[in-house]
Formats: structure tokens, sequence, C-alpha cells
């Protein structure tokens, strides 16, 4: 965490042993251990907690929201309810409005005569 080496921690103890001296060493280390240890559970609560809301936080973008998806797909088909009702209305009040023109099918064209494209063909060549 800090990046201490054996030297460095070898002339931190030699400094305290001169400062504190060897009667109020132990309880000093004693009360040292209990901070570092402190502060050590305080950073894996916090780090835990950080993963879990980031865990949370992709469980809601992986499930999205169904709700939403449910509304909006319940629009379209008001949407397309409601262009059909219109569509609906506006026949029953102009029924005499020519229907929309059905598409020609190739195969019996009224040009030909009724027949068949395929008989048509062969009997012009």
């Amino acid at each position: 965490m800090f990046d201490l080496g054996f030297g460095e921690l070898l002339v931190i103890g030699v400094v305290a042993l001169v400062v504190l001296g060897p009667e109020r060493l132990p309880r000093a280390a004693r009360f040292a251990g209990l901070w570092v240890r402190k502060a050590r559970a305080q950073w894996y609560s916090v780090k835990s907690e950080f993963e879990r809301e980031l865990a949370a936080e992709d469980m809601r973008k992986a499930l999205g929201d169904p709700a939403g998806d449910l509304r909006r797909q319940a629009d379209g088909l008001r949407r397309e309810l409601d262009e059909a009702g219109r569509a609906a209305a506006e026949a029953l009040r102009d029924p005499e409005a020519a229907p929309a023109e059905a598409p020609r099918d190739a195969a019996t064209d009224p040009d030909d005569g009724g027949k068949p494209a395929d008989d048509a063909a062969a009997g012009k060549s």
C-alpha cells in the first residue's frame, strides 16, 4: 500500500525505539496496528460497496426498462389501432368512394383476353 521496503521499516523501528523508549514502544506498536487495521477495514468496506453498486448498475443496464419497453409497444399498438379506426370511419362516411385499385396479376391480365401469360406467349410464337 505504501510500498515500504525492509530498510525503510528498519529505520522507522529504530527511530521509534529511540523516541519512545523500550517501555512505551510495544503499546505504541499495538496502537498503530489498531489504526492500520481500522483503516484497512474501512478501505475494504468502501471498495466492496463500490463494487456492489457497479454490479447493481450493470444488472439494471442488462435488464433494461421492461415497463418502458411495454409502454412503447402499447403506444405503437394504440397508434396502429387509431389509424385503422380512422380508416374505417372514413370508409363508413363515404361508402361510394372507389376502393383502392388492386394490383394486376400478370398471369391473368385482362388485356390478353383472360388467358394465362404462358399460353399467350406460346400462341404468339
